[in-house]
């Protein structure tokens, strides 16, 4: 089961494409031994700006609306499929195990392949999270920094859903615990039966979409359908995301903690008012990177709905454009 659950995802930009007139072009990108299947928009000369979408989520989760806004306003827009999810590479977990710092190695791997010396990083969830990752540890290949719906990095988000999922208290000085409508969900999925056809999984993550949209927007329970439906067709192997969860068990501890503070490039964090997996969590962020701006999009919960879009690309457009040029 994905943490993300973003409505009106696209397979191919077609929604981009009717939203403005630009150059899209399609294609895998081979780097560190494995094929990244990728997606570029808009003047290939303008300001690139890579789009990093969360833990076991491809690259058309970032939907095609908000990309072609971002696009039209003059950004050079990159969505990618992670290792092990759709149109990328299927790993062999067992034969060659792979922890989180090789999904974060793989950002800098494609800006490399590329030819991208520095980008303007939109990180979604845990793409919020790698994309801290690589401005910390690589300062001169981040232009500006945004995360959407992330936690911070080095302060144990996952030890946080353990605890909640246990019935635990969290400790002073944690991170807030995830709303009891995501930790039921999380909690119910892992002790049923694991999904076994494609109408079981479309169906599991059709439930997970509806709790991570939050409470104060309407759910389109159908068109959500649709998309999941699409997105598991689309894949390579639509089963082998859970290696996302693989690699984070491989090796729990690797983030590096406090390292926040190396992060130089301009950084905006965004958050949704009705955020039921990382409540509170940008605000964490935003006070350990100095100078950040942490924005509260009304209404929003862990996802990036239609209704969002708007704000969302008016706010990393003028982000990126006080940043310094990538």
């Amino acid at each position: 089961m994905r943490t993300n659950g973003n409505t009106a995802a696209g397979t191919a930009g077609t929604a981009a494409r009717e939203d403005a007139d630009m150059a899209v072009q399609e294609r895998l990108v081979r780097t560190r031994g494995i094929e990244l299947w990728t997606e570029e928009f808009g003047d290939p000369a303008h300001p690139p700006l890579l789009l990093i979408m969360g833990s076991m989520a491809p690259g058309p989760m970032w939907p095609d609306g908000l990309v072609g806004r971002i696009a039209a306003g003059g950004r050079r827009v990159i969505r990618y499929d992670h290792r092990d999810t759709g149109r990328s590479t299927a790993c062999d977990f067992a034969a060659a195990p792979y922890t989180w710092v090789d999904i974060k190695d793989d950002v800098l791997g494609l800006l490399d392949a590329l030819g991208i010396e520095r980008a303007h990083l939109v990180g979604h969830s845990a793409g919020g999270l790698l994309a801290q990752w690589v401005a910390a540890e690589r300062p001169e290949r981040v232009a500006t920094l945004t995360a959407i719906a992330a936690s911070p990095l080095g302060r144990g988000e996952g030890e946080v859903l353990v605890r909640a999922l246990m019935g635990e208290e969290q400790p002073s000085g944690s991170l807030p615990a995830p709303l009891p409508a995501f930790t039921e969900l999380f909690a119910g999925a892992a002790a049923a039966p694991q999904p076994a056809t494609r109408a079981e999984l479309v169906e599991l993550q059709v439930e997970a979409a509806r709790v991570l949209h939050g409470t104060a927007l309407p759910f389109d329970e159908e068109a959500q359908r649709r998309v999941e439906e699409r997105l598991f067709d689309r894949a390579r192997d639509p089963w082998a995301f859970g290696n996302h969860r693989r690699a984070a068990g491989a090796a729990p501890g690797c983030e590096p903690v406090g390292a926040l503070g190396a992060v130089t490039a301009p950084t905006l964090v965004v958050e949704g008012s009705h955020e039921p997996v990382k409540p509170g969590h940008g605000a964490r962020i935003a006070a350990e990177i100095a100078g950040a701006r942490l924005h509260i999009v009304e209404g929003m919960g862990h996802t990036l709905p239609e209704e969002a879009h708007a704000e969302l690309a008016e706010l990393i457009l003028a982000h990126t454009a006080a940043g310094p040029p990538a």
